[in-house]
């Protein structure tokens, strides 16, 4: 079975990329840890194995500000600045010079773009429980992003009427889960982020038939939900 350039087989219990950086639960890097050339060994793969449209992420210095300038930044090297998140290819061309000029830059997946698989996220505290859980219920998950902050389960690109029609139904979803379609974002490891390093919880590794599976959102939804409700911090009230 054929792996993806910049990443390590891990059994599903996440892991670094081609740099030997982070274990799984994405901490333990930093922003000046990244290897220029596992990060772009990582994006080519994501471009030419799985077809993603990725792009070069603004960098975190060393003291965790993020480099796009504004004080306070909520996701300090993990998100796209120059070029804009329009911007991201499969293009393996385009994504080699990117990383040749950048080479320390985080890797960003632009979500629900050119048939890029969408995701839902959590807080990487409820990550554990949840992934745990679905293994529990025989619920077949895809790849899965954790970083010292969120945790990422990629999944099938979606319809947002659908999904709004899912959340309607619930008394509850918690203000924690959030969902990344077009016009989103998710960054890939090995990226090195402010305060850790991207990691894979589970990796994109293709079937026999060489696709990657991604699941449907609405098969993940109950246990999510329920790991974001048993995560300080309650949610919103959608229905009554």
């Amino acid at each position: 079975m054929r792996e993806i350039l910049g990443m390590r087989r891990t059994n599903g219990r996440g892991g670094s990329g081609g740099d030997g950086g982070s274990g799984g639960d994405g901490t333990g890097g930093g922003a000046g840890r990244g290897s220029g050339r596992a990060l772009r060994d990582a994006a080519l793969g994501y471009a030419r194995h799985c077809g993603w449209p990725v792009l070069p992420g603004v960098e975190a210095g060393p003291d965790g500000r993020c480099g796009c300038g504004k004080p306070g930044c909520v996701v300090p090297g993990a998100h796209p600045l120059d070029p804009e998140l329009l911007a991201a290819s499969s293009d393996r061309r385009m994504v080699g010079w990117w990383w040749i000029r950048r080479p320390a830059a985080p890797i960003i997946l632009a979500t629900g773009t050119d048939g890029a698989p969408c995701a839902v996220s959590l807080p990487a505290a409820a990550a554990p429980w949840a992934h745990a859980e679905l293994a529990n219920r025989g619920v077949r998950t895809g790849p899965v992003v954790i970083t010292p902050s969120r945790a990422h389960w990629l999944v099938a690109p979606y319809d947002p009427a659908e999904l709004g029609e899912l959340l309607y139904a619930r008394d509850l979803v918690p203000g924690s889960l959030r969902f990344h379609s077009a016009g989103g974002y998710v960054p890939l490891p090995p990226s090195p982020l402010a305060a850790g390093r991207a990691a894979w919880l589970r990796g994109p590794w293709p079937g026999r038939d060489g696709r990657i599976r991604l699941p449907r959102t609405a098969a993940l939804l109950d246990v999510l939900v329920e790991a974001a409700i048993r995560t300080p911090g309650g949610g919103s009230r959608l229905a009554s």
